[in-house]
């Protein structure tokens, strides 16, 4: 069994896997917790999960935010006994990743990625949506070519209520129409099939540079609002990292 371990801006995602995923949890993504805060919030999740620290076998980590990976690497060995592999240069990942400079490709990206190749037809279009919504494009021969970053929901939501002093913040429920008759609907049509539409554009864009109708498969804290108001049929996989980090680990051990 090993314990897999995504670091995003907003949320760090975690499981135990052996044969299938275990459990899933997240945590706050917080720069400023040691070591022993980290090692404890694990601890106690794994507690709760009736898990033994010293059946986990090994440990990989995902990380966008490098700046805590020392600290969560360390509390993940104080409680397992196992130094987590980080993805990154030097792991063998088996992602063909066809970019001008290969290595700008986050490490999450290279783990939905690898996930979604193992198990989608190709072409497939990989899209994540957390702090940032991103795409990623993989052709008919398995190689990552490229994508986009767009900014997130809730980054565009909070610059919009920021920004805009008479627009206060709301709830990203379903709208009750499309064409909102008050500022609260209004905005909530706008940032939900807003985000939709562009969705579809950019699936649209995708599809004719890949020269044919790809996988589509979504994956991230918001895509499970924000799919359902999409017109294309979209995979949604939840675990699809933690699934990407069981892969390269088996690559790497």
């Amino acid at each position: 069994m090993i314990l897999a371990i995504d670091i995003g801006n907003t949320n760090i995602v975690f499981g135990c896997i052996e044969d299938k995923i275990l459990f899933v949890s997240r945590l706050t993504t917080n720069k400023h917790a040691t070591k022993d805060e980290y090692a404890i919030n694990f601890y106690n999740i794994l507690s709760i999960k009736k898990i033994a620290p010293e059946s986990i076998d090994g440990a990989i980590i995902s990380s966008v935010v490098p700046s805590i990976n020392n600290a969560i690497c360390k509390a993940v060995e104080a409680i397992t006994g196992h130094y987590p592999i980080v993805v990154g240069p030097g792991v063998k990942t088996g992602l063909n990743i066809k970019l001008d400079n290969p290595a700008e490709l986050g490490s999450d990206r290279v783990v939905g990625a690898v996930a979604a190749i193992a198990q989608y037809p190709k072409p497939i279009i990989v899209i994540d949506m957390g702090t940032a919504t991103t795409f990623c494009a993989i052709n008919k021969y398995g190689e990552h070519i490229g994508g986009i970053i767009f900014p997130g929901v809730k980054i565009s939501l909070e610059a919009l209520t920021q920004t805009a002093s008479k627009l206060s913040g709301i709830s990203l429920t379903k709208p009750k129409k499309v064409i909102g008759s008050n500022t609260a609907e209004s905005m909530k049509s706008g940032i939900l099939y807003g985000n939709a539409a562009m969705i579809d554009g950019m699936i649209d864009r995708f599809e004719e540079s890949l020269g044919k109708a790809a996988s589509i498969v979504a994956t991230g804290g918001l895509s499970s609002t924000i799919i359902p108001f999409c017109k294309h049929r979209i995979i949604y996989d939840d675990d699809l990292l933690l699934k990407g980090l069981k892969i390269i680990y088996d690559k790497n051990t």
